[in-house]
């Protein structure tokens, strides 16, 4: 049975004894939907005129303490009845994972949840999980379970009685490359697509400021096109979320991107229902979770997201139980610099009170914004800007190829010190990030100069020295120099004028 993303073993047993009633019953605080199922199983059986359980039914889900709910036990089911019945010898299903919905006619059908399933038969010893066909072609992520599909239940029984063949496992996927739009379509912008590359090479949050109609959206939809490609790991991970949210699961090399309204509620973001199920920061876990209209969203909504921002999992609780959920995502955000979007337009005045611009800032907090590592502006271009040729050097192509310039240098200097997980630029601890940034002295007193004039708190000192670590590895250089810095500085979004 699946929680939040993660499925917990549930033994289905079942015993048929005569008596005058035969009233079914179900033990174990199963719901509606399991209690359905028991009535689905038996018009299946009859459909596909096989012998069905007589006498009184008892079927017990254990662990009896623990809610059963959802329609992936439609097949574990319906194979404790069989067995229950004599039709296959129950020790052919002893240790054997089972899961999926069973149609009226008997055909077995996906249930949301799958690639969970398969990842906790994976992590239990189990040598076979049986699933429909669709599902055993998801589950291919999973490497060290058989995956059968059969197409019904009888294929099912008789695989268990012996007396049928189910077909071979799914050929795993290889995965493809998504469509993404290319960042040339795109004229100027040269520092915000700095900024992008920055975010994607190092795993800094990115939050774009400017006037409505200068391209901030369009290009934090196209950062999945320059991010490093999923590996297997990330990937599996990725569809387990994906399943475990009922969606419909794909295999590919780009991250995933969402970008929920900002009229989503808290729940809806972090992840909740009677069944607890994932949120938009989990389902954006290792891809871009991208906020337009930043400050439309409620403060409430954004404060709950400063702990996964942070922690990179998030929390639910409920009364009977906790559910923790990976939630390791890129935060990117746009926003217009006050209520009608023109304060400090080229060409456009701002009609904007003191007073509105102040309410409306107030919608974010100071720790939250300080968690956006990167904070750039994008201006109004000029119409001469808007009708020069692409720039070669601005496509999607050329920044991932930079990208992962700085992504391998990563790898490499992490694989040097014998580190078992990957750790983004980000995300690098005090300690480990003062050591990998190797810096003189020249840098070292322009970044404290910068703390000086501008006030900031030790994390404020953490996250420009990240920063200009990923602006030392997109020149593919050993050392943070002092050009990094106040390159850092001013993409953190401190006054140029202030630096100079």
């Amino acid at each position: 049975m699946v929680h939040g993303v993660d499925a917990v073993p549930v033994r289905v047993e079942a015993t048929c004894r005569d008596a005058n009633d035969g009233t079914p019953r179900l033990l174990g605080l199963v719901d509606a939907c399991v209690r359905e199922a028991y009535h689905r199983v038996l018009q299946a059986f009859y459909a596909l005129d096989l012998p069905s359980p007589r006498g009184v039914t008892t079927v017990n889900f254990a662990p009896a303490s623990l809610k059963k709910q959802g329609s992936g036990f439609d097949l574990p089911l319906a194979l404790a009845l069989a067995g229950s019945a004599g039709l296959f010898p129950p020790e052919r299903a002893q240790g054997l994972f089972a899961f999926g919905e069973i149609s009226l006619r008997g055909e077995i059908v996906p249930a949301r949840g799958a690639v969970s399933v398969a990842i906790a038969a994976e992590q239990q010893g189990a040598a076979v999980m049986l699933c429909s066909p669709r599902d055993a072609a998801t589950c291919s992520v999973v490497e060290d379970v058989l995956l059968l599909g059969a197409p019904t239940l009888a294929d099912a029984i008789f695989w268990l009685a012996g007396r049928r063949e189910l077909p071979p496992p799914p050929v795993r996927r290889t995965p493809i490359k998504a469509t993404v739009p290319d960042l040339a379509d795109l004229r100027g912008h040269t520092t915000p697509k700095l900024a992008l590359t920055v975010a994607a090479a190092g795993g800094h949050n990115l939050l774009f400021s400017g006037p409505p109609g200068t391209g901030k959206s369009a290009m934090l939809r196209r950062l999945p096109g320059i991010l490093p490609p999923l590996t297997s790991a990330e990937r599996r991970a990725v569809l387990q979320v994906q399943a475990a949210a009922g969606l419909p699961t794909t295999i590919d090399h780009d991250r995933p991107l969402r970008a929920p309204h900002h009229t989503s509620s808290a729940a809806s973001l972090l992840g909740g229902g009677p069944d607890v199920r994932p949120g938009e920061i989990t389902l954006a876990h290792h891809g871009v979770l991208f906020l337009d209209e930043l400050p439309e969203f409620r403060r409430d909504v954004l404060e709950a997201m400063r702990q996964p921002l942070e922690d990179g999992t998030v929390t639910v609780g409920r009364a009977l139980r906790t559910v923790t959920m990976p939630a390791q995502f890129l935060l990117t955000a746009a926003m217009n610099p006050c209520p009608c979007g023109y304060r400090g337009h080229r060409m456009r005045p701002c009609i904007c009170t003191p007073r509105a611009i102040a309410r409306y800032r107030s919608c974010l907090s100071g720790p939250l914004l300080d968690r956006l590592d990167l904070q750039v502006e994008v201006p109004a271009l000029t119409p001469a800007e808007l009708r020069a040729p692409p720039d070669p050097q601005g496509s999607s192509e050329v920044l991932h190829q930079q990208v992962m310039v700085a992504h391998d240098r990563q790898l490499h200097r992490q694989a040097s010190a014998a580190q078992s997980t990957f750790i983004k630029n980000a995300r690098l601890s005090d300690a480990r990030l003062l050591e990998v940034c190797a810096a003189q002295d020249p840098a070292m007193n322009a970044l404290d100069d910068i703390l000086r004039r501008h006030h900031q708190s030790p994390r404020g000192r953490v996250r420009l020295l990240r920063i200009a670590r990923t602006l030392a590895d997109l020149a593919d250089r050993d050392r943070v120099e002092e050009l990094d810095i106040y390159q850092a500085a001013q993409l953190r979004g401190f006054a140029q004028g202030a630096l100079d």
